[in-house]
Formats: C-alpha cells, sequence, structure tokens
C-alpha cells in the first residue's frame, strides 16, 4: 500500500487543503496585506506573509500583528510604504525591519535574511539574503518557515512545516545543531512553544538542546526573560518546564528549579518538592480568570525554591524547611533581578513567596482579628493572588486533610469579608494623620511624627478603628511613655 493511499496519508492530505483554505480566506478578508503586496510588486519586489503569521493563521488565530519579508531593502521599504501606512516606525531598522499601521494592523517588514552569530558574542550579525527559500531556511522551526506570497496567495513550505504543524512537532529547518549554533535562544523558543502550541520536540531537536545547553550562556538576560515569559504564560507551562529541567538549559538561568528535585531517602521522607511544585503552578493556572497571570505563576514556581538550603531532619526523621519562605523570597528576588524583571513585578512575586505560609495555622483558631487585618495589610493590593496561591499550595493527597484545608481557607476569607465590610481593610491607616498629630503633640515635621503614626497604626491593626477621643488618648499616653510630655 503505498503512502498516498494510507488512512494516515488522506487524513493529512485533507487537513492540508482546508489549512490552505483557511490561509487564503483570512488574507481575503484582510485587504491589507493583499493591498501592501500589490505595491510591492508595482515596485519590482517581492513580499511575503511569513513566520508565526502563517502559522497562527493555519491554526486559525491570526492576530492584528502580521510579519512579512522581502527582498526590497529597508531604504526601499521605506520608499514603498510612504504615503500608504498611518504610522512608520524603524526600531528595528539594524536588523532590516520597517514598521507601520494601516487599518489596526501592525505590520513588520523585514529584508531577506542570513542571520547567524559568531559564535563568541551575544548579538546577531544581520546580513541580507537573496531569496525566500534561504531565508525561511535561517528560521528557528519549521512550523515558522511557511511563507505566502503577495498578491497572488502562493503557498511556500520547503522545509515540510505544513506536515509538522498537523503532527504537532517542533523540528528545525536544518540540522538543530546548525539552528541553534546561529542563535542559541532558539532552544528557549522550542520549550517555549511547547507550552504555548502543546506540542512535541521532535526527539533530534530535544538530543541538540541538551547538548548544547551552555550556548544559552552567550544570550543576554533580557531575551531569555522574554522567552521565559512567555514560556510561563504558556497554555501548557509544565511541558515547557519540564523541557527546561531535563534538557539542563533550567541550570543555566534558573537553577533554583532544577534545585527543587530534592533527593528522598527510605528515612527521611518528605513531599517530591520538584513535583509539588509543578502542581501548583498548574493549580494557579486553573485559578485564573482574565489570561494569564505572569506574577501568580511565576510566584507558584518560585514558592518552595528556599526548601534546599533551609532543609534540615530532626531526631524523629522527620524532614523540615523552617523559614523556608524568607529564604526563598530572597532567593526569589536575586534571580528576578539577575534576569532583568521589572522591580515592580520582582516586588511583587518576591512578596507573595515570602507570605505564601502565613495562612497554615489559621485553622488552629489562633487567629484574632487583629491577625486578620495583618494579613490582609500585609499583602495589601496582593491578597486576591495570595488566596489563589495558598489555596493552589494544597497538594495533599489525603482528601480528609484538604478538605480541611479548604473549608479553613473558606472561613478565613468569609471572615476577611466580614471584617472589611466593618472597616476599610483595603486602606488601613491610623486613626490620626500627620498634621493631626502634629497639631496634638506641638511638633514639627520628622522622625518624631513618624514614630507616632506607626504606633497608631498598629494600635489600629491590633484593636480595630478608634474614634477620635480613644486616638488622641492613645496618642498622648504614647508621648508621655517616650518622655515627651
Amino acid at each position: 500500500m503505498s503512502e498516498a493511499s494510507t488512512p494516515h496519508a488522506a487524513e493529512r492530505r485533507e487537513l492540508t487543503t482546508a489549512q490552505r483554505n483557511a490561509v487564503a480566506e483570512l488574507l481575503r478578508v484582510s485587504p491589507v496585506a493583499d493591498e501592501l503586496g500589490r505595491r510591492f510588486a508595482r515596485a519590482g519586489h517581492e513580499l511575503h506573509l511569513v513566520g508565526g503569521s502563517v502559522r497562527d493563521a493555519l491554526l486559525g488565530r491570526l492576530g492584528d500583528d502580521l510579519d512579512f519579508c522581502t527582498d526590497a531593502h529597508p531604504d526601499q521599504t521605506l520608499r514603498i510604504i510612504k504615503g500608504w501606512a498611518e504610522s512608520i516606525w524603524e526600531t528595528g531598522r539594524d536588523f532590516g525591519t520597517i514598521g507601520c499601521q494601516r487599518d489596526g494592523l501592525r505590520l513588520e517588514v523585514t529584508t531577506f535574511r542570513a542571520e547567524a552569530y559568531d559564535q563568541v558574542s551575544r548579538n546577531p550579525v544581520v546580513e541580507y539574503g537573496t531569496n525566500l527559500t534561504d531565508d525561511l531556511r535561517r528560521r528557528d522551526f519549521t512550523v515558522n518557515a511557511m511563507a505566502v506570497s503577495l498578491p497572488d496567495h502562493r503557498f511556500t513550505d520547503p522545509y515540510g512545516g505544513l506536515d509538522d504543524l498537523a503532527a504537532k512537532i517542533i523540528r528545525t529547518p536544518g540540522t538543530p545543531a546548525e539552528s541553534f549554533g546561529d542563535d542559541p535562544l532558539r532552544m528557549l523558543r522550542a520549550a517555549r512553544f511547547a507550552a504555548q502550541l502543546c506540542f512535541a520536540v521532535h526527539p533530534d531537536v530535544r538530543t541538540a538542546m541538551t547538548s548544547m545547553a551552555a550556548d544559552l550562556d552567550r544570550i543576554t538576560a533580557e531575551r531569555i526573560r522574554d522567552e521565559f515569559t512567555k514560556l510561563l504564560c504558556g497554555t501548557d507551562p509544565i511541558t515547557g518546564l519540564r523541557l527546561l529541567v531535563d534538557t539542563g538549559l533550567a541550570d543555566r538561568f534558573l537553577p533554583e528549579l532544577t534545585g527543587l528535585k530534592l533527593t528522598i531517602d527510605e528515612h527521611a521522607q518528605h513531599k517530591d518538592v520538584y513535583e509539588h511544585t509543578l502542581t501548583v503552578v498548574s493549580n494557579a493556572v486553573s485559578y485564573e480568570t482574565d489570561g494569564c497571570d505572569f506574577v501568580l505563576r511565576m510566584a507558584a514556581l518560585m514558592h518552595d525554591v528556599g526548601k534546599p538550603a533551609t532543609k534540615a531532619v530532626g531526631g524523629d526523621g522527620r524532614v523540615s524547611f523552617h523559614h523556608h519562605e524568607v529564604v526563598g523570597a530572597r532567593l526569589t528576588k536575586a534571580r528576578m533581578k539577575a534576569l532583568r524583571y521589572p522591580k515592580d513585578v520582582t516586588s511583587q512575586v518576591t512578596k507573595l513567596v515570602g507570605l505564601h505560609l502565613r495562612f497554615y495555622g489559621y485553622g488552629r483558631g489562633e487567629w484574632t482579628d487583629s491577625a486578620v487585618r495583618r494579613y490582609v495589610t500585609d499583602a495589601g493590593d496582593l491578597v486576591d493572588r495570595l488566596h489563589k496561591l495558598t489555596r493552589s499550595d494544597c497538594t495533599t493527597r489525603n482528601r480528609r486533610k484538604a478538605a480541611q484545608l479548604a473549608a479553613d481557607y473558606d472561613a478565613l476569607e468569609e471572615r476577611i469579608t466580614r471584617i472589611a465590610a466593618e472597616e476599610d481593610l483595603a486602606r488601613v491607616r491610623p486613626d490620626l494623620d500627620g498634621n493631626a498629630i502634629m497639631e496634638l503633640l506641638g511638633v514639627p515635621p520628622g522622625p518624631l511624627v513618624g514614630r507616632a503614626w506607626q504606633h497608631l497604626k498598629e494600635l489600629r491593626l491590633e484593636r480595630g478603628p478608634l474614634d477620635r477621643d480613644e486616638a488622641e488618648a492613645e496618642l498622648l499616653r504614647w508621648a508621655h511613655e517616650q518622655g515627651l510630655r
């Protein structure tokens, strides 16, 4: 039986036809692309929709950002789009890319490239190519190495990207070693696409990722950060994270993740921290309501990174990780700083890691209203994320224990709601402001006012709202104890 007559081949042929029709239809309802193609043709140049745009069109998810390639050089591209584009930007000109906007679409046109790294520096050496086939070969994966010519809609797929898309396989146009040697970041991109598209990485690609993992050290922290963020925000981040650890890529930029694979012996049993962490990340994803919450996912990933450094085995054989949340917060801050994450994002993730154990013990009935106020106040605007992280962290297989933890947290949230209805927990402030403190104590602005303000805030957390007379009496009592009156 020939391949063409096998059920698999028939299914693939039918899929190919449907997908090609999808591309034609998507382009038909987007006249901007054809308009641009005609302008390039009149100027004697080629224009092709290419890369991720074609892949996404085939998957039925083409967005408003379209990527094109052309034999025209940047200066020629600028002349072609001038007067047609509503706005133009040249931020990618050094890489042969000119961007523009038309009818709500963002279009980027890049000259055919033969891009390569010099095997030493962290930046690509850009050389212009001369034809579409060579341009497609230098792309990262076959599913991104397809093109649709404009305006005639001719489909070009020299490296089998359509078959790989149908089979959900991540493969390189040339050899993986050649591809990753040109740009080591592609190894991380393979894991990212596995997470985003739920595709499998071809065994040859996986082998190259493992043997060439150290080459990732040539890439800047910012480029690694951006790829990793996309991976963690993928549909299936767990698959991507496992690939990072199994291939050794995580060791190059996120060694804390691999470090969670603690040895478990028969005498010192404890939960598999690595597998637990992946489960927590998966749980956190299930709590999202409006797309990826990177802060929540990153906190879930890093919440236990302090355990390896704090592991201790007691005389009874029990394993403990005392203060691992404190150590974990410190490690998280250092790692995110090394990856050049913005300070506000780093601060949010670090704070969640540091607070993720605060809830435990609530079920024993030890929390006063004061403790609840402090819990909400310390979390601040992260309290909703802290709720989700804490719930995600409950991965016990003991159904009775899991049910009790869930009930305890339900009770805590109900208690927070009750107290919040009585008090403005989102804005816990002293009952006297700085001006009132200065007037009552007869002191000028300075550190003393700050100390008095902090004292009143502690009282507010401990006792709840005070009326004006009580607040003034407490302030005067404090001032007397400080020897100020």
